[in-house]
């Protein structure tokens, strides 16, 4: 990170020896470190010999999850983009999506599931950003969870938590869904009698 970045991150991390634990390592380096994994995707005991020892930042970033670190430092992030693209701090509007992707065959089968429409074997993320493309939350769950299943769930969490009203979906997500979320978001349904793809207003 750049200086610039770290000044802005650096006071949403919880107090040094919080825990009575003394840190070994600058939390800079550990920050770094997580971004590296999340970035490469490398798993921690593959981390190159330049980072901190790989159990130090794995306790840093279980305990920082925890604390719903990382929500906050997204959420303030997100809310200083929107800032600078001239829009308010707190969306209004919300776009939700599922993909259904292969598991991997470390993927533990009591977390896995086949979506039979895509003809995958493996887990289904649902995800929800501000019509800039920022992220909100994920979800993730096997892929034969219906799309109708797990956007109630997100789109509770999008209610409950007070940001928007209004959020745009695809086709997908339809029936008894449309129902239930006409009451909480006002989300209308597809015409009846429509063919093809159409985009409309609000959905």
């Amino acid at each position: 990170m750049t200086d610039e970045q770290w000044a802005l991150i650096e006071p949403l991390l919880p107090a040094p020896h919080w825990d009575g634990r003394p840190d070994k390592h600058p939390r800079r380096e550990a920050v770094d470190t997580i971004v590296y994994v999340v970035r490469t995707g490398c798993s921690w005991r593959q981390l190159m010999a330049d980072f901190p020892p790989w159990q130090t930042v794995y306790w840093h970033f279980v305990r920082w999850e925890d604390q719903g670190v990382t929500r906050q430092i997204m959420d303030v992030l997100r809310q200083r983009v929107r800032k600078e693209a001239g829009r308010e701090a707190e969306p209004s509007a919300a776009v939700l999506d599922s993909q259904s992707v292969k598991g991997a065959g470390t993927v533990g089968a009591d977390s896995r599931g086949y979506d039979a429409n895509k003809k995958i074997n493996g887990r289904k993320r649902f995800v929800v950003t501000d019509t800039l493309g920022l992220l909100m939350a994920v979800m993730v769950r096997p892929a034969s969870v219906q799309d109708r299943a797990g956007a109630t769930t997100m789109l509770l969490g999008l209610y409950l938590s007070d940001r928007c009203r209004v959020v745009f979906t695809g086709q997908g997500f339809a029936d008894r869904l449309v129902l239930w979320a006409w009451h909480v978001l006002g989300i209308v349904a597809t015409p009846a009698g429509q063919r093809g793809f159409r985009v409309h207003p609000r959905r």
